[in-house]
Parts: structure tokens; sequence; C-alpha cells
């Protein structure tokens, strides 16, 4: 994997454990030549990752809606910063820039965007890794969510192999750098074109 979007909170949270999980997934990038594309701010968790990145020569891409390009937002030290339209156009670029996906802690815009990941894999429109740094035990519920939707028949049981857990940075990676994607269906194939 050349790049990898990081999907992650613009707050810190509560627990430090949170913030030393970015600062190790960015340094793990930076010490494996890995860039990061990643939402563009300065604060929270994704603030932490851009900066150990950039304080190890690493590359640092941001991609950031306009209606949030304000001082008090944006990372200045990155000099690749793409300006979209909206959100769904920010999804967009990240996915053409990447080889692959990890969530760290966030909000409700972190599980919009790893739920939309695992879907394009889901609908083989995309064949990328989709990883979930489980740090502090902060993503078992939605965990525990996931098999209740493969219980119910929401989800169906090899489409949850999608996702890839793990809840330290180098187990992560090698689970994602040794990801096989799924044979494509034929009968999906036709339903997406």
């Amino acid at each position: 994997m050349k790049r990898v979007v990081v999907f992650c909170g613009s707050s810190l949270g509560f627990n430090p454990v949170y913030k030393e999980a970015a600062k190790s997934l960015g340094k793990y990038f930076a010490n494996n030549n890995i860039g990061l594309v990643y939402g563009g701010g300065k604060i929270g968790m994704m603030g932490v990752l851009a900066d150990i990145i950039l304080e190890n020569d690493g590359e640092v891409i941001g991609v950031i809606p306009k209606l949030l390009e304000k001082v008090e937002v944006i990372h200045a030290g990155v000099e690749e910063m793409i300006v979209c339209k909206n959100m769904s156009e920010r999804k967009v670029i990240m996915s053409k820039l990447v080889d692959g996906y990890i969530t760290l802690p966030g909000g409700f815009g972190t599980l919009d965007e790893l739920f939309e990941a695992l879907t394009l894999n889901q609908l083989h429109i995309e064949q990328k890794p989709v990883g979930l740094l489980n740090i502090n035990g902060f993503f078992d519920a939605v965990l525990l969510q996931i098999d209740k939707m493969v219980d119910e028949g929401y989800v169906r049981p090899e489409n949850k192999k999608l996702l890839i857990v793990a809840d330290s940075v180098e187990v992560l990676m090698t689970k994602m750098q040794e990801y096989v994607a799924p044979k494509i269906e034929h009968v999906i194939q036709k339903v997406v074109k």
C-alpha cells in the first residue's frame, strides 16, 4: 500500500490512549513510506496523525470540503490540500488516491466513512482493504452490531470478512498488507453496471 486514507475524529476524546494510537499509526506510516490521505484538519485525532507524519518527512494529502475550509480547522502545514465542494465529493477524491482505508476512533462522520468504504467493497466497486483499529475496545459495540446484522440476515457472513480488525497498529497493517479481495461475483457486476 502506497497511500491509505485514515478516518478519525476531529476531537481527541477523553482517554489519551486514542491520541497515542494516532501517533503510533503516524510513525508506522512515516517509517514505511505510506502516504496519508485524510480530512485535512489540524484539530483532534486528524491533527495529531498529520503532525507526526509531517514531523517525520512523510507524505500527507488533505481533502477538505469548502464549508470546513476555515483557519481554525484546516492544517496549514499540509502542502497538498485539496478543497472540494462537499462531503460526498471528498469521499470520491479520497477513494481515487488510496490503496486502503483505516478507521480510528471518531464520531458520526468517522462511522459514515467506514461504512461507505465497506459498502463499496461489498458491491465490488472497490477491492481495497478496510481496517479498523479497535483501540481500548472503542469499536466493540459496532462489531456487535455487525454480528447482529449477520445473525438477522442483513449482512452476508462472507461480507463481514471485508472488515479487518486489530487492536494494534502492527497487527492491523500486517493483516491489511496480506488482504486478498474476494472473487467478484457475476451477479453483482450486472447490478452495479
